[in-house]
């Protein structure tokens, strides 16, 4: 079980259907509400050791690839960063930040090496792959922005399953998840691009609520009569 408390789910143990096993096209509950509807991402500086054992990530992991994917293209992929690697691809960040950030004043290096911290602090680090196909009929006839939302689903799901599995995750991109030379530092393929990294592992202190929309403000009846056409 994880670190967070005894109401914590230990994904590991949840079952996987086999391959044409009948699903319930629904079911009730209210467990799963409440967690979406308290879910808070923990702030990556405030991420620390214990995080989830290597059954636990493994059942993070399978249910952050349980997404939707027209035409089970598998359009990402995980790269999980762990134990010294951890520190080594800390390192790396930092030289990187050097290089591509060297007219920065000093108190600005400051906050952007801070963030870096994080790859070294977080006792797991997934790197979410967008890894977009086009190598088929079935790939070329799915749209990139289909493939990419994906992507983004795999994130969440992996934020969902980690907070289920009693532990802290923030989902972040910064400017290292755009940067050429962290792209080739984890070996991403041309075209590929890095959707996110979830920093996973125990909260050093509770987030608190932030302000969300309301639903007036987002949500609207579409009618007939409401095209502006």
């Amino acid at each position: 079980m994880g670190a967070q408390g005894p109401d914590a789910t230990d994904a590991s143990t949840a079952s996987s259907p086999a391959l044409g096993d009948s699903l319930s096209a629904s079911r009730s509950s209210e467990s799963t509400l409440e967690l979406l509807n308290t879910r808070r991402s923990t702030l990556a500086r405030l991420i620390r050791p214990p995080g989830p054992s290597r059954a636990e990530l493994d059942g993070i992991l399978r249910i952050g690839a349980r997404v939707p994917d027209h035409r089970r293209l598998e359009p990402w992929r995980f790269l999980v960063i762990l134990g010294a690697e951890r520190e080594r691809l800390h390192n790396r960040l930092s030289e990187i930040y050097t290089e591509t950030q060297p007219t920065v004043s000093d108190e600005e290096r400051e906050k952007g090496l801070e963030k870096i911290g994080s790859f070294a602090r977080a006792p797991v680090t997934i790197c979410v792959v967008s890894a977009a196909k086009n190598d088929s009929d079935q790939a070329r006839k799915t749209p990139l922005w289909e493939q990419q939302l994906s992507a983004g689903a795999a994130c969440q799901n992996l934020l969902i399953a980690t907070s289920a599995s009693g532990y802290a995750a923030q989902w972040v991109t910064e400017w290292y998840a755009y940067e050429p030379l962290v792209q080739r530092t984890l070996g991403l393929a041309e075209g590929e691009q890095i959707a996110g990294f979830v920093f996973i592992g125990t909260a050093t202190q509770n987030p608190l609520e932030r302000k969300r929309p309301e639903s007036d403000q987002v949500v609207q009846y579409w009618t007939a009569g409401s095209s502006s056409n």
